[in-house]
């Protein structure tokens, strides 16, 4: 599966997003004293390894060219990871992914702050609503230290797409993804320590299962998004809450209520109309190139003076 043809790039991301929804299992299935610190840790070193096989793919003449971004980066991926990981353990599964899907308007709301980008007037309904959707979801009445944390989760998500554009551009997705976990190492260490939780085996089991699904997922979108414009696919990420209700239902017993359903609606349906809106404008320009280069325009008769 290549990801070469639409339906099989829609089923790429469809299959990562399942393999990412183990992972967010994995680590809801921890104990509820778990050692975030140490999971961090563990998950992190353990990536660190699985990347290493593919260091052909790392330009070792300019490793470090952009090092303050990709620090910068790094550091805000392990607030996002820990973030992450205490909204996991003290949410509903289907809530805690509801509110990361509010990163994409995250994303939205700082390139028009920082980058000056113009958000057209779907845009707009797509920030708004998303942001109302959260408190439909959340309900003020219920905040929690693990709703702030989801949707710090959300921001270094979104923060970290911004700043993707700042990285250089010639390097690979696998060199990005290296530097990230190994200027974080330190950092998870000197946490680890401080932590000063006992070894555990479990933790070790838990740390590599998420890694690997997680590294599953990267490597599913990679192929996707790699031979087929995005705007085509980019829906079919949403089948991710999809697998939360689901799994969340049966496996955990968190029914949904009304007010998450209506919540998840106001957040990923304008985001989906947006994506339609980007492929339709799209096929509309190569309908006119496609137009005018087999057709060249007609020359105008009174021009003609022959």
């Amino acid at each position: 599966m290549s990801g070469k043809t639409v339906n099989s790039a829609i089923l790429l991301l469809v299959i990562g997003n399942a393999l990412a929804l183990v992972s967010d299992v994995i680590i809801k299935l921890l104990e509820d004293d778990a050692p975030i610190f140490q999971f961090v840790f563990l998950r992190s070193l353990i990536t660190l390894a699985l990347l290493l096989p593919f260091w052909q793919q790392i330009d070792r003449q300019r490793l470090f060219a952009g090092a303050r971004m990709h620090f910068t980066r790094a550091h805000l991926h392990l607030i996002g990871m820990v973030c992450m990981v205490y909204a996991l353990l003290n949410l509903p599964l289907a809530t805690a992914n509801a509110v990361f899907y509010a990163a994409p308007i995250l994303v939205m709301l700082i390139s028009v702050v920082f980058f000056g980008e113009r958000l057209s007037k779907l845009s707009l309904l797509a920030v708004f609503s998303g942001f109302a959707g959260i408190l439909v979801i959340l309900r003020p009445v219920d905040f929690s230290w693990a709703a702030l944390a989801a949707l710090a989760t959300a921001l270094t998500l979104a923060i970290n797409a911004v700043l993707v554009r700042r990285l250089p551009a010639q390097q690979s997705t696998v060199h990005k993804l290296l530097l990230n976990y190994l200027m974080i190492l330190p950092l998870c260490t000197a946490l680890m320590l401080w932590e000063g939780a006992l070894w555990s085996w479990s933790i070790l089991l838990s740390a590599l299962g998420s890694a690997v699904f997680i590294l599953g997922y990267n490597i599913s979108v990679l192929l996707a998004y790699r031979q087929v414009d995005a705007n085509q696919i980019t829906s079919a990420e949403y089948t991710g809450l999809l697998w939360a209700v689901a799994i969340g239902w049966i496996w955990f017993a968190e029914v949904p209520d009304l007010w998450f359903f209506i919540g998840s609606l106001m957040i990923v349906l304008p985001l989906i109309m947006l994506g339609l809106q980007h492929r339709k404008r799209v096929r509309i320009n190569n309908h006119h190139l496609s137009d005018t280069r087999y057709h060249p325009a007609r020359q105008n008769p009174a021009a003609n003076t022959d």
